[in-house]
């Protein structure tokens, strides 16, 4: 593996190489490829690694024994999955991390933590940069309540695609979801979402082609220069 890749990463902020490295070693860093569909941690299991996805994606469900599934996030390349069940090896995992498209995880094991003191100059950092792991998936989860919490189908659409346009800071965007995918995420049958945007559609309120979506606002000129 490259460590230079790693620099970019928010568990190895502050490090240099040679800190990078010996963080891998202690963290027990295996990589493992998966293709898309693959189930990664099934929930019923234990675990004691986190990971990171290298390259690809991988989606959080929660799939029930009636067949129902509800997508709780989205994890892109450089973001981590599973770190609060590594951290509490002995919770039983409520949620499967599948492979959104073909992917490269690397597993870490951070038990290392809540080991002996060590004088290692890394540790500290790697304890700081996981609080900020987790402060942010805490907002990923905050933001997902927002989006479901209201009760219409417009609603929880207008809460989700104003959430992606305040963070890309565009009015038009990609979502990383496909539409059986979206609907899943904000707990929504496939066809009621796409009525749904049918006739946001129709009214001038968004304009979409598959997952690139235009936020129209005041300006329903724009629909003539999307298509």
């Amino acid at each position: 593996m490259k460590l230079q890749l790693l620099h970019p990463v928010v568990l190895f902020q502050d490090m240099s190489g040679e800190e990078i490295s010996s963080c891998l070693t202690a963290l027990k860093a295996q990589e493992k490829a998966y293709g898309k569909g693959a189930v990664i941690l099934y929930a019923g299991d234990r675990t004691d690694r986190m990971g990171l996805v290298l390259s690809g994606s991988v989606t959080i469900e929660n799939n029930d024994v009636w067949g129902n599934c509800t997508i709780l996030s989205h994890v892109k390349a450089g973001e981590f999955f599973a770190e609060t069940y590594a951290l509490l090896p002995g919770e039983v995992m409520l949620v499967d991390v599948r492979a959104n498209e073909d992917c490269c995880i690397l597993f870490l094991d951070v038990s290392c933590i809540f080991g002996d003191p060590m004088p290692a100059s890394w540790k500290e950092k790697l304890t700081r940069n996981m609080l900020r792991i987790s402060a942010h998936k805490n907002l990923a989860l905050t933001g997902r309540s927002f989006h479901t919490a209201p009760k219409s189908a417009r609603g929880r659409i207008l809460a989700y695609l104003n959430t992606v346009s305040l963070q890309k800071h565009s009015a038009e965007f990609d979502i990383p979801f496909n539409r059986q995918q979206l609907a899943d995420y904000l707990n929504l049958e496939r066809t009621s979402l796409s009525k749904e945007l049918g006739k946001m559609h129709r009214e001038g309120i968004v304009i979409f082609r598959k997952n690139h979506f235009h936020l129209l606002g005041n300006d329903p000129s724009s629909l003539n220069r999307f298509f």
